[in-house]
């Protein structure tokens, strides 16, 4: 067989492709399938272009294979940055833990002060045998989503209400501003009274953490959108409702996701800072406990599950934008 029908071969294996080479005319059938339908070519070769460009542009009549071979190599480029990329984080990420456990066993570190990974391991291994540590992840959970969903539907609200009427943006501005400036944990004794000592005081302190970002990065968003395509929309009549459903909101959908993400953090933050001041469960309460007792292993548990559970809601937040931006075309 010659070396170019063997390339070609490879190519087809490579695409998932039935090749079959025909020695005595010359010629090469392959099929290959796209959703039920089997679709067969043959390709003489006396004369012919080089065969994997043949099997290549027989592959560009049809839409899931149409790449040319210059954005079919810029797509494996791609491919594999980001697999560089994952490699390099998850290297750096069991070096430093390898690191940290090392200098825990060689005495570097003193293990009740820093803890170590083993320790941290063991400890959670603890909770979870005692039945505590789901019950826990479930409280701060709890709190973190309501208080995630609240700010994110109030702010939005808060924000459209604004963009629809400047006079009323122009006064509330600043407010919004120093609210913004206004350390939160400063107002802790005045929510334990307004609000008491359950779940309600750590919502609402995660609420007030993330409303007033949430208000701000929306209407930035809804101010920045084309004031050509809104003269434009506004030369043809529509009034100012039918502006913000048609070209406002859906312009500044970027701009929502990206408030979507920092939220998610500062929902995180603000249950945290609400379970430091005034809780009986939850992570943050185990962390203000093991600090109390001197038990920096369940600080050190506590946590490491706030970091894999804030990485967790933030790549549902990521998917969820790749969805709607990859729907919206």
């Amino acid at each position: 067989m010659p070396e170019s029908f063997k390339l070609a071969r490879q190519y087809a294996a490579n695409n998932k492709i039935y090749f079959k080479y025909g020695q005595k005319n010359r010629r090469i059938s392959f099929k290959f399938q796209i959703g039920g339908t089997i679709c067969r070519n043959y390709l003489c070769m006396g004369g012919a272009p080089p065969l994997c460009e043949a099997v290549r542009n027989t592959l560009m009549k049809h839409k899931k294979y149409a790449c040319s071979l210059q954005h079919e190599q810029y797509l494996k480029k791609i491919r594999r940055n980001k697999l560089i990329v994952h490699a390099v984080r998850a290297a750096i990420l069991l070096g430093l833990v390898g690191l940290w456990e090392l200098c825990a066993q060689v005495g570097v570190f003193d293990p009740f002060i820093t803890s170590s990974p083993s320790r941290v391991a063991s400890t959670i291994a603890d909770l979870a045998a005692a039945g505590t540590l789901f019950y826990h992840i479930g409280i701060t959970l709890m709190e973190t989503v309501a208080g995630f969903f609240i700010a994110v539907v109030l702010g939005y609200a808060i924000a459209v209400a604004l963009w629809l009427n400047e006079h009323i943006r122009a006064v509330f501005e600043p407010y919004i501003v120093v609210l913004n400036a206004l350390p939160k944990i400063a107002l802790g004794p005045l929510i334990i009274i307004w609000m008491g000592t359950g779940y309600t005081a750590i919502i609402f302190m995660t609420v007030l953490v993330s409303i007033i970002v949430c208000i701000m990065n929306v209407l930035a968003g809804f101010v920045a959108v084309d004031k050509t395509k809104q003269l434009l929309l506004r030369s043809m009549g529509a009034n100012k409702f039918a502006m913000l459903v048609k070209l406002v909101m859906p312009a500044s959908l970027p701009a929502f996701m990206n408030t979507l993400k920092v939220a998610v953090g500062l929902a995180w933050i603000g249950s945290i800072m609400g379970e430091y001041i005034v809780s009986r469960a939850g992570l943050g309460y185990l962390i203000v406990y093991g600090g109390q007792v001197f038990k920096l292993d369940l600080v050190m548990a506590a946590t490491f599950i706030l970091c894999l559970l804030a990485g967790g809601m933030y790549a549902i937040v990521a998917i969820i934008e790749k969805i709607v931006i990859k729907r919206r075309g």
